[in-house]
């Protein structure tokens, strides 16, 4: 009997379980997978005792980045103690290159006001010689950002440049299939992390994208209040022996200062988003980011900007996402910037795969398209032979015709397999016959395609049934394959949970039940099944199936539970029997 591995829900279970005690009792078993090592043991060896007890699946890919993160543990403990001494080094700088700064404002002031502004007469009033001043002697436009680059030029050969944050350990991105683990190990790593360092922030993207938001728009709000008070003068300057128009330069100085630090938003977003500024921090600091996608050119720009400042000065990353780094922006938007991002990905993250190969590839475009064919042409160059077109038998006499395999791996697309009246009994030949089924061009199912979708259903009740292995090419992701309505969603992935043994329930139940098999078309009792709640249930079991259809453990499984490999030992035994 085979068993789902609990991994699949955990990654989940933090944001999707709510009010009923089922929820509540999953909720405090993501809990406990999740907790914090103790003293005696690190996140390895916690790693390994929830597989001891029963309540993870080992999985040789999850050990591999369990490892991973407990040496980046390892290598935090002192890279903290290392940045509590740069950031009380930085501080002393930035307050150093703040005083030095006004001096040199001060020194600007006094040669304004005792000769920059040059007098046709000296029995001129201030006033007069003032309004007589030449165009040169107050800067607008690139006369001020001269005088701010001059100014800052001199800072740097008084102050000295900002001193180097120390190497930092480099973090992790970690990538691959839904339900490989990701999340459950970065979040064990994030526990893990607490007494280590003392600046840690977990993100999930959309939150993230959320505090983004939040903090532009609090930055912008700022701006307009500042704007608003800028016809008058700040106490400090007031309080200066100039006279009002060289306190007036001097305000307007300040605020050219402002604007050039303001007009990268992003860059004081990054330093807002981990921690707060104003309380001067101390130590390392840590984002782990769950789930990075590239979802429109703003999440582009973000990222780019907010992450590169981040891992600039010294934050590690431990992210997670579907896609390696370079997969990310499959429309190819605002490609310089990202480039850009994934330098610093590079520079500052090793990239690791858990699990195998990709099963599952999405959206459909000319690069998904081509990975598919070339894991086509790998597997069935494996499986050996020519690739052919081939009929199976079906039940009651009738035929269905193969387009393309290869010792027992096929490839169909979507519309051949679940456009055409076909029903289980196809699905079953199909099964039986192919260890590896290939599955192009799938769309989102919604209810304008009802009927496909519930083939679509049966197709991979069938084929998890006999356990095959399975490759799809889609246009969306697992999680977003089945839409609604206007009138809503079939169902809600985030309150969704997957079936497991935990709960005590059957691992896989056939859609079809009760159910009797026709010649053709959906089985007998189908149409009032698939409806309403069933319906909705069907399709989060198909979304339960593909995920864990990804997942080395289910692949692995393949050639011990598929008839076709059953078949083939039976012959060996019998040769060997002769």
């Amino acid at each position: 009997m085979r068993k789902l591995s609990v991994f699949l829900s955990i990654g989940f279970a933090h944001r999707k379980f709510r009010s009923s005690n089922k929820h509540h009792n999953a909720l405090c078993f993501y809990s406990n997978i999740c907790s914090s090592p103790s003293k005696n043991h690190g996140l390895l060896a916690h790693y390994r005792s929830l597989v001891e007890q029963g309540k993870l699946q080992h999985d040789p890919y999850q050990e591999k980045v369990a490892t991973e993160l407990e040496n980046l543990l390892g290598r935090l403990e002192q890279y903290e103690k290392d940045m509590e001494e740069y950031h009380a080094k930085l501080a002393q700088w930035e307050d150093n290159r703040e005083s030095r700064r006004r001096k040199l404002l001060m020194e600007e002031a006094e040669a304004k006001q005792h000769g920059a502004f040059k007098p046709i007469n000296k029995s001129r009033n201030i006033f007069q010689r003032w309004m007589s001043r030449k165009p040169e002697d107050v800067e607008e436009g690139v006369g001020k950002w001269v005088s701010y680059l001059n100014r800052e030029k001199k800072l740097d050969s008084q102050v000295g440049r900002r001193p180097a944050a120390p190497p930092a350990p480099k973090g992790l991105y970690l990538y691959g299939n839904v339900g490989s683990g990701k999340t459950m190990l970065m979040d064990m790593f994030y526990k893990a992390s607490e007494g280590i360092v003392k600046h840690r922030r977990r993100f999930h993207f959309h939150g993230a994208m959320l505090k983004i938001n939040e903090h532009m728009h609090n930055i912008w709000k700022s701006q307009m209040e500042q704007k608003s008070l800028q016809s008058s003068i700040s106490g400090w300057v007031m309080n200066l022996p100039f006279d009002s128009k060289v306190k007036e330069w001097i305000a307007a100085e300040e605020r050219y200062k402002q604007e050039v630090q303001m007009k990268n938003i992003l860059l004081d977003v990054a330093d807002k988003f981990l921690v707060n500024q104003a309380d001067r921090r101390r130590g390392a600091s840590i984002l782990c980011f769950d789930e990075v996608q590239t979802v429109d050119v703003f999440a582009i720009v973000a990222l780019s900007g907010i992450l590169s400042r981040l891992l600039s000065t010294g934050t590690v990353l431990v992210a997670t996402s579907n896609r390696a780094p370079t997969d990310l922006n499959q429309d190819g938007m605002q490609k310089e910037i990202f480039q850009k991002l994934l330098k610093k990905l590079e520079e500052h993250c090793e990239t690791v795969l858990i699990g195998s190969e990709v099963h599952y590839i999405w959206p459909l475009n000319s690069n998904t398209k081509r990975e598919f064919e070339d894991i086509w042409n790998k597997i069935s160059k494996q499986a050996g032979g020519s690739i052919i077109s081939h009929t199976i038998p079906v039940m009651f006499g009738r035929i269905l015709e193969v387009p393309e395999s290869c010792n027992g791996v096929a490839r169909f697309n979507f519309e051949y397999l679940c456009g055409r009246p076909l029903g289980a009994a196809d699905y079953i030949a199909v099964a039986k016959n192919y260890h590896t089924v290939f599955i192009s061009d799938i769309p989102i199912m919604s209810m304008r395609i009802r009927d496909k979708a519930r083939r679509f259903i049966t197709l991979i009740d069938e084929l998890y049934n006999h356990h095959c292995c399975l490759y799809c090419s889609a246009e969306t992701s697992v999680e977003d394959l089945f839409q609604g309505t206007a009138e809503g969603t079939l169902f809600d992935l985030e309150s969704f949970q997957f079936e497991t043994e935990i709960e005590g329930t059957k691992l896989r139940r056939d859609v079809l039940a009760e159910g009797n098999v026709g010649s053709g078309g959906a089985p007998s009792g189908i149409t009032t099944m698939l409806s309403g709640q069933e319906e909705m249930f069907a399709f989060r079991r198909a979304v339960s199936r593909l995920i864990e259809m990804q997942t080395p453990l289910y692949v692995e499984a393949v050639q011990h539970f598929h008839p076709y490999f059953d078949s083939l030992h039976n012959e060996f035994e019998k040769y060997s029997a002769n």
